[in-house]
């Protein structure tokens, strides 16, 4: 049975995958370093990100891959679409980097994580 903490600790390491993306895209394109920028970089994939953990796919097993899979795509599709709809454009290149650099970051900590409960559950038996 899973920790009641599991929830939580999902929703923080897919936020953080978030900010990360975010943090790293802003430095390689050297944006300026502040938090309000930051923030309004985060704010759209974030509204996604929210959107997809409303679903019962993501709240039923928020550290499976089926669920990564499925906040991966809300966070990207909304994300992108409102960042689209502030901006004014989306390059075909940015919504590639953005696929697989958060589809590395959201569902790696999942792979990850499911690794580990592996050989934790071997080294028991």
């Amino acid at each position: 049975m899973p920790s009641s903490r599991v929830p939580a600790l999902a929703l923080v390491a897919d936020v953080v995958a978030v900010v990360v993306f975010a943090a790293v895209g802003r430095v390689n394109h050297a944006e300026a370093a502040d938090v309000w920028g930051l923030a309004a970089t985060v704010a759209p994939f974030v509204v996604g990100l929210a959107a997809a953990w409303a679903t019962p796919f993501v709240r039923a097993d928020p550290s499976g891959l089926r669920a990564g899979s499925v906040a991966l795509a809300g966070t990207v599709v909304i994300g992108l679409a409102l960042r689209a709809a502030f901006t004014g454009r989306l390059p075909l290149s940015f919504a590639v980097v953005t696929v697989v650099s958060l589809a590395v970051l959201m569902l790696g900590w999942r792979a990850l994580s499911l690794v580990v409960a592996r050989r934790a559950a071997h080294r028991v038996r």
